[in-house]
């Protein structure tokens, strides 16, 4: 027997954490034990956050950070691993993804990714990627998100004083909610060099295809974050 690799993926807002954080719950109530892995959690902390204020402590996966050696640490501390939830998985790099498969392959234990498939270009996280290539199962995540227009969303717009970005780092902290007064719960709160000022002006917004593609946010691009619908 193996264990299985499901990739469960989606836009911003889809629920992705949440849905971690209750298969967790789930996987525990029966017995099973398992490890939180995040890459790059909003909060900045080690931990997997969901929007809606459920939180768990979790082990922060760096750049260099080999998976197989987190398990085996678990291991040595005399602690079984059943299965892993990683969030935030397209953070993670390809040799990264083909450790999660060593594990479900050679230790059977099952793998649980939740993350964005694609950047705010519209391409494929390389994390994703090599997700989309190995994983047993790929499945969006059903929460539907809605772009401004009332139609389902799929991409992460970059965002600066309403004009969609098409070029930059992959990785920007920015905001993404209302009731944020900085960048404080970005897609990614990670360290970064840049001003309080540009900061404040760039946000992320989720967009159809269609108004993604022309670069449209909406009548009213004024405020932060998310446009709500009336």
């Amino acid at each position: 027997m193996t264990g299985r690799v499901k990739f469960s993926y989606g836009p911003m807002d889809c629920g992705k954490s949440t849905l971690a954080l209750q298969i967790d719950h789930n996987l525990a109530r029966q017995g099973r034990q398992g490890l939180l892995l995040v890459r790059h959690d909003r909060s900045g902390n080690a931990q997997i956050t969901s929007r809606i204020g459920i939180t768990r402590q979790a082990v922060e996966l760096e750049a260099d950070t080999d998976v197989r050696a987190v398990v085996r640490q678990a291991w040595e501390q005399g602690r079984h691993v059943d299965y892993l939830i990683v969030d935030e998985a397209q953070f993670l790099s390809p040799e990264q993804v083909e450790q999660l498969t060593e594990l479900a392959d050679e230790s059977c234990i099952d793998v649980y990714c939740f993350g964005i498939a694609t950047d705010f270009r519209s391409v494929l996280f390389p994390g994703a990627q090599r997700l989309f290539e190995l994983a047993d199962e790929l499945q969006p995540v059903q929460v539907e998100v809605l772009c401004w227009c009332g139609r389902p969303g799929r991409f992460n717009a970059r965002v600066a004083d309403g004009v969609v970005l098409r070029t930059g780092d992959t990785v920007f902290v920015a905001d993404t909610g209302p009731n944020s007064a900085s960048g404080s719960t970005g897609e990614v709160n990670s360290s970064t060099t840049r001003s309080s000022t540009e900061l404040a002006t760039v946000r992320y917004q989720v967009l159809c295809r269609r108004h993604f593609r022309l670069g449209e946010v909406g009548p009213d691009a004024s405020g932060q974050g998310q446009l709500q619908l009336a």
